[in-house]
């Protein structure tokens, strides 16, 4: 039962952790996708150069 002291803070770390990660990820627009996969996965061109 005394590891219990240990890992329950840990996991909630961890998980904090894990929260700010990904709420830095939505604020910095990582998952904005403007051009959309929808598109260009029915497109029948070849992405040989990709834009930059």
């Amino acid at each position: 039962m005394n590891v219990l002291a240990y890992l329950i803070p840990i996991s909630l770390l961890l998980g904090g952790v894990g929260l700010l990660a990904f709420l830095y990820t939505l604020k910095s627009r990582q998952y904005d996708d403007p051009d959309g996969d929808s598109r260009r996965i029915l497109s029948d061109t070849w992405d040989d150069h990709p834009k930059t």
